[in-house]
């Protein structure tokens, strides 16, 4: 359709995005991640939704 952005979904339960995720949610708990959402996004490959 026009006007509409085609986007592909990433899959989070892989096993090397989940071993992304795991080391990110260990830095969380560490204190050790400063901004985890912009980290997630990085990591993912992710844009934060506009509000």
């Amino acid at each position: 359709m026009f006007g509409k952005k085609n986007q592909q979904s990433t899959d989070l339960t892989s096993p090397e995005n989940v071993a992304k995720g795991q080391k990110i949610y260990d830095r969380i708990e560490r204190g050790q991640c400063k901004h985890p959402t912009a980290e997630l996004h990085a990591t993912f490959g992710t844009k934060p939704k506009k509000s």
